[in-house]
């Protein structure tokens, strides 16, 4: 007579890592290296796992790429969203740029910044990377001209004022406070740059 063998459900094992803090040290790998410079031999040896680990928790490097972008966006420091709640225009330029001057050099983290840098160079295989990366700083762009659009409204800002021009300029000099950033500026020489657009800014828009 056969014996029956009672077969017991397989469950599945728990992940013997944590998933925040691998997805914090693959943002970290990214933010140094670029999309396209990061192998998944780097992000595997930073992260502290191997492939399949990475892929049943995160997918593949572009899934995990986007969910560090998502991560980066909601750190703390993040300065671009929370500087849009400021009571003025002149404050809401004022938090920007000098968020930017001491968040783009902080030395705790990567220096510039993964949305400006992370895939301005791509092969066609990170074309829709590139892609998700402008798409995040058009969505900056627009908020900050929904957002000096309410100013001009209101009277904060003068009548001339172009709510998208500025959103522009805005947006050209933080990205190039980012580059900046990567270069080796010291933190004194690039809030020297966000205090001059600041002068600027207040000399063209002083309701005075």
């Amino acid at each position: 007579m056969m014996s029956t063998v009672t077969q017991t459900p397989c469950v599945g094992r728990p992940r013997a890592f944590d998933t925040e803090d691998a997805l914090a040290k693959a943002l970290e790998v990214f933010w140094r290296k670029g999309f396209e410079g990061t192998s998944l031999t780097d992000l595997t040896q930073a992260m502290g796992i191997n492939k399949p680990s990475l892929y049943a928790a995160f997918g593949n490097k572009e899934q995990l790429f986007i969910k560090a972008i998502e991560l980066y966006e909601q750190r703390p420091c993040a300065f671009f969203y929370p500087s849009l709640e400021q009571e003025t225009a002149y404050q809401v330029v004022e938090a920007m740029l000098l968020g930017a001057a001491s968040s783009l050099v902080d030395e705790s983290h990567p220096q510039g910044c993964l949305i400006v840098q992370g895939a301005l160079t791509c092969s066609e295989a990170g074309q829709a990377i590139k892609q998700t990366l402008i798409n995040r700083r058009r969505d900056g762009e627009i908020a900050l001209c929904e957002r000096l659009q309410r100013a001009k409204d209101e009277g904060d800002l003068p009548a001339h004022a172009d709510p998208l021009l500025l959103a522009r300029y805005i947006g050209t000099m933080l990205q190039g406070m980012a580059v900046q950033a990567t270069n080796g500026i010291c933190p004194k020489e690039l809030r020297s740059v966000a205090e001059l657009v600041l002068t600027h800014f207040r000399d063209a828009f002083s309701k005075n």
